[in-house]
């Protein structure tokens, strides 16, 4: 009973948008770690062959 009563569930429209700014910003995440690993690789293989 406390859960119908007492709790304040969000609406499905705000499930929504927050789903789809959840899924956005992880993307965003991913290809920034995607980058700096890239660089990060291509810096440390540079760096093999010189030295």
């Amino acid at each position: 009973m406390e859960l119908l009563h007492k709790v304040s569930w969000p609406k499905y429209s705000d499930l929504q948008s927050s789903a789809v700014l959840v899924l956005v910003a992880s993307l965003i995440f991913a290809m920034l770690i995607g980058v700096i690993d890239l660089a990060f690789e291509n810096a440390m293989r540079w760096f093999y062959n010189e030295f």
